[in-house]
């Protein structure tokens, strides 16, 4: 049965696959075409926890900036937080830079061609592993993300909740992965949950595995997966200022790790750890508040804003000819417009 359900999947993604910027077409990899390692590794570590369409523009600018490993290796550590601004996670940018550095000087700017080689670089983990080796090097290992939980879970009617449902789900997406075309495989069943075994109304009449789908059977796909309930989000609260002065704004690079490491902000206090006292005297005037939302808390931050006249304690002054809002992460976006809006006013 499981050869007949992966052969079945396979042809209908021979037929439905999506079009995506760092995919090989199944008809290119009929054709001999090989997938490039490093845009199947950009393309993974950009959709950890990110939306197919949020990732688009950024792996384009990413790859048009740095073509290969070798490129990225070699990029600016600011420049590649810069282009990351926006994109949520930044522990994500730290190790992709310690990856594509450790791969130019450990691997001769190879990727390892195994699942257990991948594991030995930094910043990648079993799942990254496990889907660069099928989608790249057609190991066939087993993948299972958010997608291929919910397919899986629906297909063998798995009613325990998840998380503590994920070793169940990953050994029987493992026995239905095939030694041939598990790159294509992998592919096609994550293509299933996003198009068709969707979380809220699958379309089970067009899905290839409607016939063996046990939830469907008893009329619970709907149901399924089941989850265990969220903790609530604590809140936090704390201080951005920002000072201007001629055009320019006071700005500094956050701590290399922790929150938003590594990545330009400004001076702050009392919501994570790493912040301090006012950045200079002045007239510092309440602008409002922005709020934002991490993986693990809620954020209220109270913007003050002034004209900095004198020597700052802190940070470091980026002119308006330097200053680029883009490579901001969104949180501080969000206070900058607002800041911005009050000078502007």
């Amino acid at each position: 049965m499981t050869d007949s359900l992966s052969d079945t999947l396979l042809r209908w993604y021979d037929r439905h696959a999506r079009t995506m910027p760092w995919r090989t077409s199944p008809a290119d990899r009929a054709a001999g075409v090989q997938p490039d390692p490093y845009r199947v590794w950009l393309s993974e570590v950009m959709l950890q926890q990110t939306t197919v369409a949020a990732v688009k523009d950024y792996f384009h600018r990413f790859t048009a900036r740095w073509p290969d490993v070798a490129a990225l290796a070699s990029a600016a550590d600011a420049e590649v937080m810069g282009e990351w601004a926006g994109l949520g996670y930044y522990a994500r940018a730290r190790n992709l830079l310690k990856c594509a550095r450790a791969v130019a000087a450990d691997h001769g700017g190879q990727f390892p061609k195994t699942r257990a080689g991948l594991l030995t670089l930094p910043g990648i983990g079993p799942y990254t592993a496990s889907a660069i080796a099928a989608i790249a090097f057609d190991e066939a290992a087993t993948v299972v993300d958010g997608n291929v939980e919910r397919v899986m879970s629906r297909l063998y009617r798995v009613e325990t909740a998840l998380p503590a449902a994920k070793p169940e789900l990953t050994a029987l997406a493992g026995q239905l992965t095939p030694a041939q075309r598990p790159g294509d495989y992998a592919q096609a069943v994550m293509d299933l949950g996003a198009t068709i075994c969707t979380p809220r109304n699958p379309a089970c009449g067009i899905c290839p595995w409607n016939d063996a789908c046990l939830a469907r059977a008893e009329g619970m796909q709907a149901d399924l997966p089941r989850k265990s309930p969220k903790v609530a989000k604590p809140v936090r609260r704390g201080v951005l200022w920002l000072g201007h002065q001629d055009g320019g704004w006071l700005v500094e690079r956050r701590p290399e790790r922790g929150l938003l490491g590594g990545m330009l902000g400004f001076p702050g206090d009392g919501w994570d750890g790493a912040g301090g006292p006012a950045p200079a005297e002045a007239d510092w005037q309440d602008v409002g508040e922005v709020r934002h939302t991490f993986t693990h808390f809620h954020l209220i931050l109270s913007i003050r804003l002034a004209r900095i006249c004198t020597e700052p304690l802190r940070g470091e002054w980026a002119s308006r000819t330097v200053f680029r809002p883009a490579d901001l992460p969104t949180v501080m976006r969000k206070a900058f417009d607002l800041a911005r809006d009050s000078v502007d006013g």
